[in-house]
């Protein structure tokens, strides 16, 4: 058999764990999640077009990933600093900065995608 169920069970379960531990000790993360159930339920409120809703589904994975990676390489460089190079901190808030863009991006498709539905609902 070419792809083995126990091994892609073990793999579902460490994404799974990864994705636990992400929600338990990360704030940001939380309330990233918190704005893709609002923005989910907008989707469904105003029965978004197809294409609206793929946008939102993409921004919403790359603010959740690059804060995942984030969290990655915040606990990598915990590992090693400050002993190994004084970088460190700015390796920390590269990433921040990374997930500020990917989190504004999205924000902005967002009022792009929504405004609309936001005007004929207030008039």
């Amino acid at each position: 058999m070419w792809i083995k169920l126990r091994t892609l069970r073990k793999s579902f379960h460490y994404a799974w764990k990864g994705l636990k531990y992400t929600v338990q000790n990360e704030q940001n993360f939380r309330l990233q999640l918190i704005a893709t159930l609002v923005v989910i339920a907008l989707m469904v409120l105003f029965r978004v077009k197809q294409w609206e809703a793929i946008a939102l589904i993409f921004v919403i994975c790359a603010v959740l990933f690059t804060e995942i990676l984030n969290t990655v390489l915040e606990r990598m460089v915990d590992i090693l600093q400050p002993r190994l190079h004084h970088y460190s901190e700015i390796i920390k808030d590269m990433m921040a900065a990374a997930v500020f863009l990917t989190s504004s991006g999205a924000l902005l498709v967002g009022i792009i995608i929504f405004y609309p539905y936001l005007a004929r609902l207030l008039t």
